[in-house]
């Protein structure tokens, strides 16, 4: 196979151009090309409104190696065909099933994995199938009334569910296991462009189906999935897992325990403590901010709609004169902002897309760095004490409803008293709040000087009416687990992965630490 790299066309262009590009850059006729597919593809907006697609082409032609040495082109070489290899198995034997806690993307993925190989996980979910957690979110965001058992964050597919389902990682690849991810996402019934866009996306309304497919699969390799499964204890014996309980009823031997509890499972938290080291880390919390989709679509995009490439999407990093990073995160396109909340008295909130990306808004976080030094306990549940404050003051601040203000009233420190032309797309009932009230003024201060800053990036981004809803507070989890270089815990047999154990942020790298304890595992135990 051939690699061609930085191979560029205007968007809009068919598939006979495309392969009419290849032949040209390798100099064949369109016979001689046998096969090609895109590995890549990225967007060149340096001269919008000319929007131009780059592409990683792996193409078959005859002679590959002759053609590479006559064109000397830096661009074109030979391809390295590397691809994920699961590590051999181990030859030690385990008397019980390994089991999974969580069935979010590091839970799932490494159910998946340790299942195709033989070796009959349990996975244990404590909320609902994806089905029944589906009703029961929808109930909640038109009644207020919350299931703290499943919502938002707790049920099949993890937080993930009810997100963007974007799948893009700044997370190094030398091992394969993003694109082993994305490729088995497709198998699955993810679209196949997830395998080579440069941000690819689900969307929550594709990735339910595509959760359901998974846990087929994992049932008819041998696996189990219990939902409505809460662990609630570790049995540890000589510093070694002898089994747990589950809903303080059930108990369950194994030596092989997966912790891919997501990072709002405080409960879990609480009861791990006695058992194993974790430590508070830094995160960041904030605000979600709507504009118009259209307003966000010029600006990175020279028009309102290219239909070739859909909504648009961005990134902004500022650091303030406070010391405080300011950054964008989990954009949607598209989206909507949902209330997100997994415990009575308290309101968080995120960002959700459909496939489609098309609500008339594009939201994302603006969130803020805080460290254990902005805690107000050191212990390792710190982080978990400062996330509850903040989200009780949501809460008190919107009359259980999602807070939200314009723009032009939070720098004033008023509540708002009206829209202007940009109109809230969310799931949940809104009411008007001082977010000021919510934030520790650090983080207000901030925000105020970070979001112009943005508006000399993106024109219109400070603009009066833009809308701030809060409190994002949950953007990645505030402990961390403690894991040695074989992935376990302090307790023999516990191995702690994921994202709410401190070693992953998104469904992408969640999914790719799941794969890693599963190869851990599998290297250590035979099925």
């Amino acid at each position: 196979m051939i690699q061609i790299n930085s191979l560029k066309l205007p968007c809009g262009h068919s598939k006979e151009e495309l392969e009419e590009k290849i032949c040209k850059q390798l100099k064949i006729s369109r016979s001689h090309l046998k096969s090609w597919k895109i590995l890549r593809q990225s967007i060149d907006a340096r001269k919008k409104p000319e929007l131009f697609f780059v592409y990683l082409i792996e193409a078959e032609v005859d002679n590959e190696r002759t053609i590479v040495k006559k064109l000397h082109n830096p661009s074109i070489v030979i391809a390295s065909g590397q691809t994920y290899t699961f590590p051999k198995e181990g030859v030690l034997q385990q008397k019980h099933r390994p089991v999974i806690i969580g069935t979010g993307p590091a839970g799932l993925f490494c159910g998946y994995l340790l299942a195709q190989h033989g070796y009959r996980p349990i996975l244990l979910e404590r909320g609902s199938d994806v089905d029944n957690r589906s009703k029961k979110v929808e109930h909640f965001w038109e009644t207020g009334e919350l299931d703290e058992k499943t919502n938002v964050s707790f049920g099949e597919g993890g937080a993930g569910t009810f997100s963007d389902g974007k799948l893009n990682t700044l997370v190094k690849d030398k091992l394969m296991r993003n694109r082993k991810v994305l490729e088995i996402f497709v198998e699955h019934g993810a679209p196949e462009e997830i395998l080579y866009q440069q941000k690819p996306h689900i969307g929550t309304d594709v990735l339910k189906n595509v959760i359901v497919s998974m846990r087929k699969s994992i049932l008819e390799y041998g696996g189990e999935v219990r939902f409505d499964s809460c662990m609630t204890d570790l049995d540890v014996r000589d510093g070694a897992l002898a089994g747990i309980w589950v809903n303080q009823a059930e108990y369950i031997a194994c030596e092989t325990l997966v912790l891919a509890t997501g990072h709002s499972a405080r409960d879990t938290f609480a009861m791990l403590g006695k058992h194993i080291n974790m430590e508070p880390k830094s995160f960041a919390v904030g605000v979600r901010i709507e504009h118009p989709q259209e307003m966000i679509n010029f600006s990175q995009y020279g028009a309102a709609h290219v239909s070739s490439l859909g909504a648009a999407s961005y990134k902004l990093t500022h650091q303030a004169e406070n010391g405080r990073g300011v950054y964008s995160f989990c954009m949607c396109p598209g989206g909507f902002v949902v209330n997100a909340s997994s415990e009575k008295g308290g309101l968080a909130v995120n960002g959700m897309s459909y496939h489609a990306r098309d609500s008339k808004n594009a939201n994302s976080a603006l969130i803020v760095t805080v460290t254990p030094q902005d805690f107000p306990d050191a212990s390792y549940m710190g982080g978990v004490a400062f996330q509850r404050r903040l989200e009780q003051a949501a809460y008190r601040a919107g009359n259980s409803k999602i807070p939200l203000q314009l723009f032009g009233d939070f720098k004033e420190g008023r509540i708002s008293t009206g829209l202007g032309e940009v109109k809230p797309c969310t799931k949940g009932a809104y009411a008007y709040a001082d977010l000021n009230q919510v934030l520790p003024k650090p983080l207000t201060e901030a925000l105020c000087e970070a979001i112009p800053a943005f508006d000399r990036k993106i024109h219109g981004f400070a603009r009066e009416d833009a809308l701030l809803l809060g409190v994002e507070s949950r953007t990645s989890s505030p402990l961390r687990m403690v894991r040695d270089e074989n992935g376990e815990s302090n307790v023999r047999g516990l191995y702690p992965c994921g994202e709410g154990a401190g070693y992953a942020g998104g469904i992408t790298s969640a999914a790719m630490d799941g794969i890693r304890a599963a190869e851990w595992i599998a290297a250590r135990f035979c099925p």
